[in-house]
């Protein structure tokens, strides 16, 4: 066995030949100070629709972003071919810092999250007042996941020739949720779509719902003809709808009044990557409260300190009783 000294010439030593023939690996990573700015649309079997400046690019994740993926609604530096001919394709190099972000869990026992809609301003949470009847706890979930991942949430109710609104209405007050609501009639006739579309001016709102509530229906009726989605039925035995849209698409409205992100319906939304702590901050009434409370607090427990702030009238009861009752949806099922 050959041994070296102190004084050995590198010229001396053996280097192990490359038998892939390919340079040797570096912790060097280019910049990339030159890349495009885009904005990414869709995303299809690790495909990527990116719109740079006024242009559609197709493009892949760089392999040195290693697990990191982009989602709808990202923006992101993209290198390569940017002309969007036919049979080219970018590169996403990098995914800048989120403002906002919309995730969930298949359930509530599922440490695996998943991001649907990145930089969304908004979260417009869409029900049917019949036809498929509301579900009150899914629409607590998607609350809850607003308002932990900074979004504002709004709620748009459909079909209000079928049923009233009221009860809804009534059980969300409290919350001083904006909603609006619309009726077949209204849809057609235009007027429903200019409330909704004032809500959405200059604003980023992704669109979530149960299959079957008129999400895509409404979606279709914001934006241009050559940009609509085909819809669906529902199900006249189960009360279920079939889902027509299967992966999240950015879509901007008319005279760049901003954008509207249509996601997939929904028949769970799990809520185990929550943290209560982030919930609290979307009621400012009630989060000085939260001072006393002992380490760790569920805010529905007997020594929490939101008791005695609103004995001492600094918030309405109304409001501690939406917060907890936002807070258990994680316990209970959502079929409920």
């Amino acid at each position: 066995m050959r041994r070296y000294g102190k004084h050995t010439d590198e010229d001396d030593i053996r280097a192990r030949p490359n038998r892939k023939g390919n340079r040797p690996r570096s912790n060097i990573r280019p910049k990339h100070e030159d890349a495009a700015e885009g904005l990414v649309i869709t995303v299809d079997r690790g495909r990527l629709t990116c719109l740079v400046e006024d242009r559609v690019v197709l493009a892949m994740k760089a392999r040195e972003l290693g697990r990191k993926a982009a989602v709808v609604g990202d923006r992101v530096a993209l290198v390569g071919d940017l002309s969007g001919k036919k049979d080219t394709l970018a590169r996403i190099v990098r995914i800048e810092p989120r403002t906002s972000v919309l995730r969930r869990t298949a359930d509530d026992d599922d440490p695996y999250e998943r991001v649907v809609v990145a930089n969304a301003d908004q979260l417009a949470i869409v029900t049917a007042l019949a036809d498929p009847e509301p579900r009150p706890r899914l629409i607590d979930r998607c609350l809850v996941a607003a308002y932990d991942g900074g979004l504002t949430p709004l709620l748009v109710l459909t079909k209000s020739d079928l049923a009233s609104p009221d009860e809804l209405l009534e059980m969300y007050g409290a919350l001083g949720v904006p909603y609006v609501v619309t009726s077949r009639e209204e849809l057609e006739s235009g007027e429903a779509v200019e409330r909704v579309r004032k809500q959405l001016d200059g604003k980023i709102t992704a669109f979530v719902g149960h299959s079957g509530v008129g999400k895509t229906t409404l979606v279709n009726a914001l934006v241009s003809v050559e940009r609509r989605r085909s819809t669906g039925h529902v199900n006249a035995v189960t009360g279920r709808g079939r889902h027509t849209t299967t992966s999240a698409r950015a879509v901007p409205l008319p005279d760049s009044a901003g954008w509207v992100v249509d996601t997939p319906g929904v028949r769970s939304f799990g809520l185990h990557h929550v943290d209560p702590s982030r919930v609290i901050k979307a009621f400012p009434d009630l989060e000085p409260g939260t001072e006393g409370c002992p380490r760790a607090c569920s805010h529905d427990e007997p020594d929490c300190a939101l008791d005695q702030w609103v004995t001492d009238g600094h918030a309405d009861p109304q409001r501690l009783y939406s917060l907890r009752r936002l807070l258990a949806t994680r316990e209970r099922t959502e079929g409920d």
